[in-house]
């Protein structure tokens, strides 16, 4: 897949910008080990986004969920359930982390999960629909809890 590199004030209007659904479709939550890619846009329809969430195959309580631009730039990415994450500089991030684009540097640095903005994050539905916030998703696709979320 080409790297596509942004600005850093690039990446962070493409992160801010309302992001909507782009139909009604319903979308099921993945079961473990699944995964499933949902397209959004931007209000004015000129940017097209994704939201991608993934399970892990064992483990419940292991995934990641990450919204991208460009059809390929991860513009924020959280990690959870999983094995800590070491930044570029050596710095081992605890999971769940967030991953936030970063100039330079594309998804390769992790933060740890700001409380304020994702206060319950044992709680995987709050988690999804606290990351969609984050990522400024303001019509949010219709997904579907599965059994085990």
């Amino acid at each position: 897949m080409p790297e596509i590199n942004l600005s850093q004030p690039e990446a962070d209007a493409l992160v801010s910008m309302e992001k909507i659904r782009i139909d009604n479709q319903g979308w099921n939550y993945p079961g473990l080990g699944g995964r499933i890619s949902i397209p959004l846009v931007s209000r004015n329809k000129r940017e097209n986004f994704m939201l991608d969430i993934s399970r892990g195959r064992i483990d419940l309580v292991k995934g990641t969920y990450q919204n991208r631009a460009h059809q390929v730039v991860v513009l924020v990415r959280l990690d959870f359930g999983g094995q800590p994450h070491r930044n570029p500089d050596g710095q081992e991030i605890s999971s769940p982390h967030l991953h936030v684009y970063r100039e330079g540097y594309g998804d390769k640095w992790a933060v740890s999960v700001p409380q304020d903005k994702f206060p319950n994050t044992g709680d995987l539905w709050q988690l999804l629909e606290d990351f969609m916030r984050y990522c400024n998703v303001a019509e949010p696709p219709n997904i579907e809890r599965g059994l085990f979320i």
